[in-house]
């Protein structure tokens, strides 16, 4: 998996496996191999949500209280 992959692209990604899942038509090999995949971008997109998160706190520490 590239971990460089945007939060929108891990997002994307994330939602191709959980439809698969969701359509029901997996065998069991494939069925554990698109939940691991979807672990992986769920991770990259809560990571990239974390570091936004920190930016925005960050910024509205930076700025004066008014």
């Amino acid at each position: 998996m590239n971990e460089q992959l945007t939060y929108e692209q891990a997002l994307e990604k994330l939602d191709e496996q959980l439809k698969l899942l969701e359509d029901g038509n997996l065998g069991l090999e494939d069925a554990l191999k698109a939940v691991d995949e979807a672990r992986v971008y769920l991770q990259i997109c809560t990571e990239r949500l974390e570091a936004a998160r920190r930016k925005i706190e960050v910024r509205g520490e930076a700025e004066p209280n008014e």
